[in-house]
């Protein structure tokens, strides 16, 4: 059984928005609540970035076209005890797809933590 933080990429479709500032608050709020409702104070919200093909620059992942807005979010959580690098996907999707129904997600990264680390998460009893 391994530990692992698992970070998912999320698009977040907001409405209503002039800029791209204001996209990523209401983006950032609309993650947090519903998050929150379901106890899921532990799961880190990031806003994601995209990188100019041009010029290679990075810049925040917030689109806003006619007051609708797209705003990429990375969301970032640990998961203990699972029995794979695949399992501890599964697990952090299933958790976070709770919160956000209808939000696809896909997996940013994972990384196995190294011993010693500890915190807030998601732990299966083995």
């Amino acid at each position: 059984m391994g530990d692992y933080v698992v970070v998912l990429e999320a698009p977040i479709i907001v409405r209503d928005v002039e800029t791209s500032e204001d996209a990523i608050n209401v983006a950032v709020s609309k993650v947090a609540k519903a998050l929150n409702k379901e106890n899921l104070d532990f799961v880190r919200v990031e806003i994601g970035y995209s990188q100019c093909p041009v010029c290679g620059a990075h810049f925040e992942s917030a689109f806003v076209i006619g007051s609708v807005g797209l705003v990429g979010m990375y969301l970032t959580l640990k998961v203990f005890n699972a029995q794979s690098v695949e399992h501890a996907e599964r697990i952090a999707k299933a958790v976070v797809g709770k919160a956000l129904k209808k939000v696809p997600l896909k997996v940013y990264e994972i990384r196995e933590i190294e011993g010693g680390e500890s915190g807030n998460g998601v732990e299966l009893e083995g």
